[in-house]
């Protein structure tokens, strides 16, 4: 049975004086005892202090990226690496978000070099993938997600994805307001462990796969429910402890 998993993406918001209140609020509308993981993925300045705030407490903390360099510290202005996420007990790292995909032109290729290095300082890739609009009227949305999948495991190996998430967020609805249905989002979702299935059986069954496209407490209910979603990468609600916390209990 797949454990559901419920990671919050702070992308570039908050600053100093928003992380403590913040959390101690979530900490407080969470039940006691809840069959789910959470984590919160702040950015870069706050991870220190987030890491701080979370000691003693149910919530794992991410990072939103990685460097893909070659090197795990030397003259890489503005990179941080996996082994100083690590040290700062990072248990996962988003990588291949639509955002830096389009906007960084991050290939399959980088992607597979930033996994490595994540798992090689033990912590646990959620490697992101999805079609814009374009793709999914254009009925190429499964073959999207099939080629970002297998260029990765091209690259590096299924048995990565082991020690992996995977986030489908179909791009259209990544802060429109837009939200793919339950039963689109659940397609996507049996596609994408059929892909798997066809490198390896047994990883397709128990990895966990996300869905990552304007999560809400009002729609989180019915995409859980669907069999093949193990739960959600949250944006613009899990900056608000009261929506975060009912994303969690849904």
């Amino acid at each position: 049975m797949r454990k559901k998993l419920v990671v919050g993406n702070w992308k570039m918001h908050g600053d100093v004086a928003f992380a403590q209140p913040m959390l101690s609020e979530l900490i407080t509308l969470l039940p006691e005892s809840m069959d789910v993981d959470l984590a919160v993925c702040p950015p870069y300045p706050f991870l220190s202090q987030v890491q701080a705030s979370l000691v003693d407490t149910p919530i794992a903390l991410g990072a939103q990226d990685v460097s893909s360099g070659d090197a795990e510290k030397g003259a890489f202005t503005g990179e941080v690496s996996a082994s100083m996420l690590a040290g700062l007990d990072c248990a996962y790292v988003i990588v291949g978000h639509s955002e830096r995909r389009e906007r960084f032109d991050e290939s399959n290729a980088t992607l597979a070099k930033k996994i490595e290095f994540i798992q090689q300082a033990k912590m646990m890739p959620i490697l992101c993938v999805g079609e814009t609009l374009a793709s999914r009227e254009a009925g190429n949305a499964e073959s999207v997600v099939a080629s970002q999948l297998s260029g990765v495991i091209d690259l590096i190996g299924v048995d990565a994805f082991k020690s992996m998430v995977v986030a489908y967020e179909p791009v259209w609805a990544i802060g429109t307001g837009k939200t793919a249905t339950p039963d689109i989002a659940q397609a996507m979702h049996a596609h994408i462990r059929q892909v798997l299935a066809s490198f390896d059986a047994v990883t397709a069954d128990t990895v966990q796969l996300l869905y990552g496209g304007s999560v809400k407490p009002e729609n989180a209910a019915q995409l859980f429910s669907m069999a093949d979603i193990d739960g959600a990468l949250v944006g613009g609600a899990s900056l608000d402890a009261e929506s975060f916390s009912l994303i969690a209990q849904a």
